[in-house]
């Protein structure tokens, strides 16, 4: 054994920064995500568009801390709300120190895919390139669309996966640590997001309102906190939150007959917050009608998706 007190020790370098997931709708970034960390932070839903603004989730090792931001589908936008959305995921790709970019292997989005290769070629960052959802395709399918696409831009690493199943994900964080620089820790260790208790009720109600509702009424809803306070002595956190919907005939519908609906939406995203926290909840869920917010400038600004 060499006990030269003389010899340096070999000191292991601490790394850290910014990884953004990015990709076109419903690929699966969220998914990834929740695997990464260990912990749902990111709702899911099979609906494209869920992700309404960027996510921060922390992984903290002994020798890393990789801050991951989520970001909303990169699609052709048309409507102003959609326009706002593309703008966090491509803004995303220009701020971060690395980027994740996730492709479904079953549903391609060639369109999509052409747009995010010439953003990464803009802002020149390293790239690992994802093929999400290989549990549902043949393995002799997976050798083409490699070949097809590993000649859009100088991957890092380009991995198959299945996010849902936790299949691959040790492999995308040995290939993220090779290139994240070294840094300084920049959050607590025990900080798995920076969303706030209100910011992580208000997705997981509107996560229910997108797992439930139908046609365009998920898109026509925002969820905002009003109120949350927390009582240590009881351990009960108290939330009032507010579904808004664009038109009377939504309102309907969220609350259902008899309050059926809304009791089902607040009763399974009271359970996922307890189980998150720790603590018991009270739910109080509200529903009104903010009429076309969706295109109101000062309502997307109040609502935390307009800056």
């Amino acid at each position: 054994m060499d006990t030269d007190p003389h010899r340096p020790e070999t000191r292991v370098p601490f790394r850290s920064g910014f990884v953004g997931i990015i990709g076109a709708p419903n690929v699966g970034k969220s998914t990834l995500l929740n695997q990464l960390l260990g912990e749902k932070i990111a709702i899911i839903t099979p609906k494209p568009q869920t992700t309404r603004r960027q996510i921060r989730g922390i992984l903290t090792g002994m020798d890393f801390q990789i801050v991951f931001v989520d970001t909303p589908g990169i699609h052709n936008p048309k409507k102003p709300l959609n326009k706002i959305l593309v703008h966090w995921a491509t803004q995303a790709a220009r701020d971060v120190d690395a980027i994740v970019y996730v492709v479904d292997v079953t549903c391609r989005h060639t369109r999509q895919e052409f747009a995010i290769s010439d953003l990464l070629r803009e802002v020149k960052r390293p790239v690992i390139l994802i093929l999400n959802k290989i549990d549902r395709v043949a393995k002799e399918t997976l050798l083409p669309l490699i070949d097809e696409l590993k000649d859009r831009y100088p991957f890092e690493a380009i991995i198959p996966v299945s996010a849902r199943y936790g299949r691959g994900i040790d492999r995308v964080l040995d290939e993220i640590l090779k290139i994240l620089p070294e840094g300084p820790q920049l959050y607590n260790a025990r900080t798995i997001t920076d969303q706030s208790k209100g910011e992580l009720a208000a997705e997981f109600i509107r996560e229910k309102v997108f797992l439930f509702a139908h046609q365009e009424v998920p898109y026509s809803t925002a969820v905002e906190v009003e109120k949350i306070e927390e009582d240590s002595g009881q351990q009960l956190i108290e939330i009032v939150a507010i579904i808004y919907v664009e038109r009377p005939s939504q309102k309907g519908i969220i609350i259902g007959r008899g309050g059926h609906f809304i009791k089902k939406i607040g009763t399974l995203a009271r359970q996922e917050l307890e189980a998150l926290w720790g603590q018991k909840i009270y739910l109080d869920i509200r529903v009104k009608v903010l009429k076309e917010w969706s295109k109101d400038r000062k309502a997307l600004r109040r609502l935390g998706l307009l800056i």
